[in-house]
């Protein structure tokens, strides 16, 4: 990292304030990257129970590549990951989602060719032991869309209500902690709306949340707290107040104006 993008003094504070004590998520000194190429450089973040947390950055900054390496998609060459206070670092996509980590990726992945219904019963396989998970039935009762076209193919849904299906079968498969990867990307804005209610109702029923978004303003709303992920490495955390009144952060590690 540059002279010009390095912590200063209270930026560095703020980021030692970052740790959790007892968190149902502990991520510390991630590095992690596909092949040769090394996309996180030491990345550390927590989730407490009962918290909805944002990791935010510019488009490339390794949001993403966080996310899979969490579940199990992407394997660290150093630091640790741990749920629920179990080591999970080297498990794979299935051994931690049967610990109850479910991941909505951003192209969402549901089943084209599968009704709603179908797709819902898929997520049932797998899944883990919570008291989250639920029946596909009363899933569907909470999504008025999906309720009402349950035998509607996947890929004939709208972008917002296949991202509403991803969430559901997600619930399906047991989540005590959910993560969200660019939720509201390429949505309307009713739409956009539509999933904050959801993200927030989700998390009011006890599911603990870490959520990748482009759309700051977004982020700023649902969560608790905040990550600023620059090329790979965590240059910020803080509240949304603080965040809100940082405008070096927010301008030069995001690019947005709020």
């Amino acid at each position: 990292m540059s002279d010009s993008s390095r912590l200063d003094a209270t930026d560095s504070d703020r980021l030692d304030a970052g740790a959790c004590e007892n968190p149902l998520l502990d991520v510390s000194g991630l590095v992690a990257g596909y092949g040769a190429t090394e996309v996180l450089h030491g990345v550390s973040l927590c989730v407490k129970e009962g918290e909805v947390v944002s990791l935010v950055g510019r488009n490339g900054a390794g949001k993403t590549t966080t996310l899979r390496s969490i579940v199990g998609n992407v394997v660290p060459s150093a630091g640790t990951i741990t749920f629920d206070g179990q080591d999970v670092t080297d498990l794979s996509p299935e051994e931690t989602v049967r610990r109850n980590v479910a991941f909505v990726p951003e192209e969402r992945r549901i089943f084209p060719e599968l009704t709603v219904a179908e797709n819902l019963k898929v997520g049932q396989l797998g899944g883990g032991a919570t008291a989250e998970s639920r029946d596909p039935e009363e899933v569907l009762a909470e999504f008025e869309n999906l309720r009402d076209h349950p035998n509607r193919r996947g890929g004939a849904l709208s972008g917002g209500e296949q991202q509403m299906l991803a969430i559901a079968r997600a619930l399906v498969a047991g989540a005590d902690l959910l993560l969200l990867d660019e939720p509201t990307e390429g949505l309307a804005p009713f739409v956009v709306r539509r999933v904050e209610e959801l993200v927030g109702s989700l998390n009011d029923e006890g599911i603990s949340v870490l959520l990748v978004e482009q759309n700051v303003e977004v982020a700023l709303e649902l969560a608790d707290r905040h990550y600023v992920l620059d090329r790979g490495e965590i240059v910020y955390h803080g509240t949304s107040d603080q965040l809100r009144e940082n405008d070096e952060v927010v301008d030069r590690h995001l690019g947005v104006s709020i």
